[in-house]
């Protein structure tokens, strides 16, 4: 296939430069739009400001019912050391500015329209002015680029012997929406490129998806799909989407998943294993994260699935949601039970959840349909910012006619240990099971505090008659056992 390259000496010149910088910026290829509601420079040590291109990205604000689209600004560069970040606000006055997630502790100065802060290690942001959550820039501070291939491999990209997949600066258009990938090729994504389709990984094995661009269809679609696929790896890209379907050694690492209209899921896992995400940004337009078994063709259970050191934004449904789909709904209401075991969140900020359906709210949904058992998981170190409408906590086993052919089988061993919420728009939180052969066992909560209170057993001011749940406005539902606060 032959692929659009757009690589000017110059821009060949200032790659070569850009790798032995500690700054590292890309200007917008030919034909990649751009948008001008911020402008943003970085300088390190004093030194002269370097421009920051800004692009503009879908967002999906629920009104009512309805999902409507608000575009919202993107802007991305590398560093290590220390850098010092400046965002001009170009719509108006500047009454107010906050960072997030707010636990970096990342208070902007302001003068004027101008906005400073000091950045000393890689962070995903999301910067907001008079608190507009959906015209927003989400700014992207990358480590430097170690997968970054040098000028000789760029040249002899799509060349006979060659296993690099190179899209530079510039507008790139996939024949048919699509790009089925080889096993053993690298596709690299440069900064300031804009690929319209999607990447296909499917039946190979040791796959790399790299760099800063952005790769997304015109319209709804998934960016990379990993289809059946070993030892793959994405590391850097925007994308819409990237949903990974019965596969095994999947590493995601410092992926953007941002999406728009309605099913617009972050990063689903259907039926895989040894899957492991570290430092990724999701922003969608509904679950963000999700752990399922038998869907979309792919059948079994999930097993090893690790999340840490992301940042995780539900414009719609859940930031978490594991364990709805299995094997009942594909093979059979008989068939089988699939079990999703050893799962792992750890060191997330969810910024925001917004759900008015009850079925499908929780910042944690562990929802537990066709026949499906659920154990091992842990969710540790998680901060939760207010969000604007929905449930802290729903573990259930239930039987949702709509997506689910049985309800779930069980859901047990669950710690949730140094989890944090503040804010005010948390409605009631659930743990139920659903029958006595089908219950929800042994969750413990180690440290759980919300608004600045521990919640435990022997909490001062507990009645003797209260259950714990009642101090935190979460209700223990029937067919539970060994539910403990510590």
């Amino acid at each position: 296939m032959k692929l659009k390259r757009i690589l000017s000496t110059i821009m060949a010149s200032a790659a070569i430069l850009a790798s032995q910088a500690t700054v590292v910026t890309y200007p917008a290829g030919e034909g990649v739009e751009t948008l001008d509601d911020f402008t943003v420079s970085v300088r390190q040590n004093g030194g002269e400001w370097q421009p920051v291109a800004v692009y503009p990205v879908k967002v999906d604000e629920v009104r009512g019912t309805r999902h409507c689209v608000e575009t919202a600004s993107m802007a991305y560069f590398d560093f290590d050391g220390t850098v010092e970040v400046a965002v001009k606000y170009n719509k108006g006055a500047v009454d107010s500015a906050r960072v997030r997630p707010l636990s970096y502790d990342i208070v902007p100065a302001i003068d004027g329209t101008t906005l400073t802060f000091t950045l000393s290690s890689p962070r995903n942001l999301s910067v907001e002015v008079n608190g507009d959550i959906f015209h927003n820039l989400h700014l992207f501070a990358n480590p430097l680029d170690a997968h970054r291939p040098s000028a000789k491999e760029i040249k002899r990209a799509g060349k006979k012997g060659s296993k690099l997949v190179y899209f530079g600066p510039g507008v790139h258009q996939l024949p048919g929406d699509t790009m089925r990938v080889e096993s053993g090729q690298t596709v690299y994504i440069d900064g300031g490129a804009r690929v319209y389709g999607e990447l296909i990984a499917e039946g190979v094995r040791d796959v790399r998806f790299y760099g800063r661009g952005e790769v997304h269809p015109k319209g709804r679609g998934f960016g990379i799909s990993v289809r059946r696929s070993k030892n793959i790896e994405a590391n850097g890209p925007v994308v819409t989407q990237l949903p990974v379907g019965g596969s095994d050694s999947v590493n995601v690492t410092n992926v953007k998943s941002i999406s728009y209209y309605g099913w617009g899921d972050g990063m689903n896992v259907f039926a895989s294993n040894n899957v492991r995400y570290d430092s990724v940004f999701c922003r969608n337009s509904d679950d963000c994260s999700t752990v399922y078994a038998t869907r979309k063709g792919f059948v079994g259970g999930c097993k090893n699935i690790t999340m840490e050191n992301s940042t995780l934004w539900a414009d719609v449904a859940h930031p978490i949601m594991i364990g709805l789909h299995g094997s009942a709904t594909e093979i059979g209401p008989d068939a089988p039970a699939d079990t999703i075991e050893n799962i792992v969140y750890r060191n997330i900020d969810i910024l925001d959840h917004q759900e008015r359906q009850i079925d499908y709210q929780g910042c944690f949904g562990i929802s537990c349909g066709d026949n499906n058992i659920v154990r091992d998981l842990v969710f540790e170190n998680i901060r939760v910012e207010d969000f604007r409408q929905g449930q802290l906590i729903n573990i259930r086993i239930f039987f949702n006619k709509k997506y689910c052919a049985a309800p779930g089988s069980c859901v047990k061993n669950v710690l949730f240990k140094d989890i944090t919420y503040n804010g005010n728009n948390s409605e009631l939180s659930i743990i139920a099971g659903y029958d006595p052969t089908r219950r929800v066992e042994n969750i413990t909560f180690d440290n759980l505090v919300i608004n600045g209170v521990r919640i435990s057993d022997d909490m001062p001011g507990k009645p003797k008659w209260y259950k714990t749940g009642d101090m935190a406005r979460i209700f223990i539902g029937e067919h539970t056992d060994n539910i403990v606060f510590k």
